[in-house]
């Protein structure tokens, strides 16, 4: 599938699949070096993913700071024509002072056996799970 890049950046759209719900977000951040999945609250409370009493709070680090999240196993997690099931995603506020509704990290990548051709500005992956 072809990557858009916006801001020299690559993107994708994502499909999530909670308690049979599903939510579509566009603007999700293909990022190699980011080692965890993560989408923004304000989005994923459309289907269900809320923070719960008895979850544990992660401090996350990237390049642009750090940020509380909350883990939640989702049903399934798709990005074109692949879909991983029962994936692990982390949800927080991804206030980074731009448009950006997730970070698809290495986790996603690695799990999908995604193979990206930067010439091309294609992202595939292996068979879906």
């Amino acid at each position: 599938m072809r990557l858009p890049l916006r801001d020299n950046l690559p993107f994708v759209t994502v499909v999530l699949v909670h308690n049979g719900r599903q939510l579509e977000i566009p603007n999700v951040l293909i990022d190699t070096g980011s080692g965890g999945t993560i989408f923004a609250a304000d989005d994923v409370d459309a289907i269900g993913i809320t923070p719960q009493g008895e979850d544990v709070l992660r401090h996350v680090h990237g390049v642009g700071g750090s940020e509380v999240v909350f883990m939640r196993r989702v049903e399934q997690l798709r990005v074109g024509e692949f879909a991983h099931s029962n994936f692990e995603i982390e949800v927080g506020g991804m206030d980074y002072g731009f448009d950006i509704r997730g970070i698809l990290g290495m986790d996603f990548l690695l799990a999908a056996g995604a193979r990206i051709d930067l010439e091309r500005m294609t992202i595939e992956f292996k068979s879906g799970t």
